[in-house]
């Protein structure tokens, strides 16, 4: 580990405008020509600093003086990161129309930057030009510039030239490096009531995500969904759903996508089986969906307790599995075709039906 960091000291930046050569101590010093004496007239020199890639160039100055003019326009240091210009310096002390470095410390965009000094054809008086140094240190990718979006959507890790992402369990790194992709398909409910929802929610669901549920219930059972509280799926004023979608799918039919701010109406699918899948894009901050489903199938008759009996419990309707008991009263007995019963109870069937029929209450006496 001490030998790779020492390597990596070493491979530095050059302070030449032929391009890198490594290897360069990533620490040095730049001067005006002639420092500490004074500068020619028509001086011109230039200075590429270049870094490995994940490090950014820090300069600082210990010695500043170049001719004061109005915006800089006669001698000056320029300093300059891609296509950014950081600074325009001249004089010894800012003005209202001259800036000069002073105690600042000025650091490049990238891995790159580049230092200009400039004179002009006369000076009033002798200046002794500038003196800097400077070094390359890591950057921080992990540490987001104000107003912009993390790095990493859950875990940022920053290591010596560079950083690497991880997330949370339930969570799936995609190929980007940076997104956490929830891991959300796969889920099977076989109840015949629950309640699912979009990851996370109701706060944003996570971006580049695909997510699969399926509701899979007995034959005879048909299911009913139901969107309850908000429902908040990026869209787009002109094109119906083409960024994240949410679709709903039967064997006999297909609902959606839906996306919006409108929760869908109920639907009563007449299907035992549904898959629900939600798909989201790289961008968005919307709070998703939420679904209570239930299931119904179709009604037995509403049985009719026999002449002596009662049936356990009442209810408003019976459906696939439901079941009732007969009881009788004291002095009677149950009775199916001639014959005794210590018990009886019937169970409702997918096709509407009672599996056994009616008993009699049949007196003891």
């Amino acid at each position: 580990m001490r030998l790779l960091l020492f390597l990596g000291l070493l491979w530095g930046a050059a302070a030449t405008s032929s391009g890198p050569q490594w290897p360069k101590p990533m620490f040095g010093r730049l001067a005006s020509p002639g420092f500490p004496g004074t500068y020619g007239n028509n001086e011109e020199q230039r200075w590429t600093l270049t870094a490995p890639p994940g490090y950014r160039l820090r300069l600082y100055f210990t010695h500043f003086h170049l001719e004061p003019s109005y915006l800089c326009e006669y001698d000056f240091v320029k300093l300059s990161s891609g296509t950014k210009v950081l600074a325009t310096l001249c004089g010894w002390e800012s003005t209202d129309t001259e800036q000069a470095p002073g105690n600042t410390t000025f650091y490049s965009r990238g891995s790159s930057l580049d230092v200009t000094f400039r004179s002009d054809y006369s000076n009033e008086k002798p200046f002794t030009g500038f003196e800097a140094f400077y070094s390359a240190e890591d950057i921080d990718e992990c540490q987001a510039p104000p107003g912009e979006a993390p790095t990493c959507d859950h875990h940022c890790h920053n290591y010596l030239g560079g950083f690497y992402c991880s997330c949370r369990a339930g969570y799936a790194l995609h190929q980007n490096k940076r997104t956490c992709s929830a891991q959300c398909s796969g889920q099977v409910f076989t109840a015949r009531s629950g309640v699912l929802s979009s990851p996370e929610y109701p706060k944003p669901y996570p971006k580049l995500s695909s997510c699969a549920y399926s509701i899979h219930l007995e034959e005879g059972f048909s299911v009913i969904l139901d969107f309850v509280e908000s429902f908040d799926v990026e869209t787009h004023p002109e094109s119906h759903c083409p960024y994240d979608s949410l679709k709903i799918q039967t064997d006999k039919e297909e609902y959606g996508p839906f996306c919006g701010k409108t929760s869908p109406r109920r639907i009563e699918t007449k299907s035992n089986t549904v898959t629900i899948t939600f798909v989201t894009d790289q961008s968005g901050d919307h709070a998703g969906w939420k679904i209570h489903y239930t299931s119904t199938a179709q009604p037995c008759p509403d049985p009719t307790a026999p002449p002596n009996g009662h049936i356990s419990p009442v209810q408003a309707k019976y459906i696939l599995k439901d079941r009732f008991f007969v009881f009788c009263e004291t002095g009677y007995e149950l009775l199916q075709g001639n014959l005794p019963l210590k018990s009886f109870a019937a169970v409702c069937q997918k096709d509407g039906s009672w599996d056994r029929p009616m008993p009699e209450c049949s007196s003891t006496r």
